[in-house]
C-alpha cells in the first residue's frame, strides 16, 4: 500500500524541482535513472510531511539521518537504504547552488548495519532498558513509556504502536491482549501484560477520547515516529552497557521481546520448532530466516535452525 501524503502541496513542489534536475540528467542507464527518481521522490513525500521543506536545495544531513531511522523503522533493508541515499546525493550534486554539504554514510548519527540472517544482537538488556525508562519519567514522556513497554513486553513495530487509538487500548484492556494490523494486513493478537496495562490507564487518562494516544493532535504520524527515534538516539550512549557494541534502536526491543519469548517457551517444555513458529506468530511473520534475525541473541543449539 502506497503512503499516505499529508502535505500535497509541498510535495507536489519537490517533485517539480526534481523533474527539473532528472531532465537535464544524462548519467546512468534507464533503470538506474528510474530507481534513483523514484527513490528522490519518496524521500520528498517524507520530506514535506516530517519537515515542511519546501526547497530541495535546503535538505540537509539531519534530514538524512532522519530519513535512514524512518526507513530502517519501516523494514528497509540496509542495501535498500543505501541505494537510497546515493540516489539523493547524486540529485543533490546536480544542485546548482545548496544549502549544505550532505554528510556521507560514515558521519551519519545512526548505523547502517548489514541485514544479517540470524547474526546481529540487537537485544537490550534490563539495565538498558530501565535506564531509557528513567529518561522517559524524567522527561515525562509517559506516551514514550508506552511505546517501549509495548515494544519490549509485546513485540509491536514502532508503526503498530503510533496507530494505537484510545478504542484499541480500552478494548485491550477489556481482553488483556492486543489486536494489531501488522504489515500486509496481517492481524495478530499479542497477550498483554501488566506493565502495558499501567502504561495504556496512565496515556488514556492523558488523551481524549477518540484520537490517538502517542501522536499530539496536529502532528503528522512520522514527525512523532522520529521524535521518539531521536530521543532513543540522543539518550543510547548513556544508557548502554559498558562494553556494549550492540546497536539500539527502538526496533531492538523486537528482538528483546522474542528472544525472551522463545526462551521463556522452551523453559516451559514447549519443543523448539513449536516455539520458533510462535514467536514467529507473535511477531506477525511467517518466513523463519527472518524470525531467526529476531533471535540472533539466542544460542544456536537453544533456536530452530531452518
Amino acid at each position: 500500500m502506497a503512503k499516505t501524503i499529508h502535505n500535497k502541496g509541498l510535495y507536489l513542489a519537490l517533485v517539480s524541482q526534481l523533474d527539473k534536475l532528472a531532465r537535464h540528467n544524462r548519467q546512468g542507464s534507464f533503470r538506474t535513472k528510474e530507481r534513483y527518481y523514484e527513490a528522490v521522490k519518496r524521500f520528498c513525500a517524507f520530506l514535506a510531511d516530517s519537515y515542511h521543506l519546501q526547497k530541495l536545495e535546503n535538505i540537509s544531513g539531519r534530514h538524512l539521518t532522519h530519513y535512514v531511522l524512518y526507513m530502517q523503522e519501516s523494514g528497509k533493508s540496509a542495501s535498500t537504504i543505501k541505494t537510497d541515499l546515493a540516489a539523493i546525493r547524486f540529485f543533490h550534486d546536480k544542485m546548482s547552488r545548496p544549502k549544505y554539504q550532505l554528510t556521507t554514510n560514515d558521519e551519519l548519527a545512526v548505523e547502517l548495519e548489514r541485514r544479517c540472517f540470524g547474526g546481529v544482537d540487537r537485544t537490550w538488556s534490563n539495565v538498558e532498558f530501565n535506564k531509557m525508562l528513567g529518561k522517559a519519567l524524567a522527561a515525562d514522556r509517559y506516551d514514550y513509556i508506552l511505546a517501549l513497554y509495548l515494544a519490549r513486553y509485546a513485540g509491536l513495530r514502532i508503526h503498530e504502536c503510533f496507530r494505537m487509538d484510545t478504542a484499541a487500548a480500552e478494548q485491550a484492556l477489556r481482553e488483556n491482549a492486543i489486536t494489531v494490523k501488522g504489515k500486509g494486513g496481517k492481524v495478530r493478537t499479542v497477550p498483554i501484560n501488566e506493565q502495558i496495562a499501567l502504561a495504556l490507564r496512565k496515556q488514556l487518562g492523558r488523551t481524549e477520547r477518540g484520537h490517538k494516544l502517542l501522536v499530539p493532535d496536529g502532528l503528522p504520524t512520522d514527525r512523532a515516529i522520529a521524535a521518539l527515534q531521536f530521543f532513543i538516539m540522543r539518550h543510547r550512549d548513556e544508557v548502554r552497557d559498558a562494553g556494549s557494541d550492540r546497536p539500539m534502536t527502538f526496533h531492538g526491543l523486537r528482538h528483546t521481546y522474542a528472544a525472551e519469548k522463545y526462551r521463556e517457551l522452551t523453559e516451559r517444555g514447549m519443543g523448539a520448532l513449536d516455539a520458533h513458529f510462535t514467536v514467529s506468530r507473535l511477531l506477525g511473520h511467517e518466513r523463519p530466516d527472518v524470525t531467526n534475525i529476531y533471535l540472533a541473541s539466542v544460542r544456536k543449539g537453544e533456536r530452530h535452525e531452518q
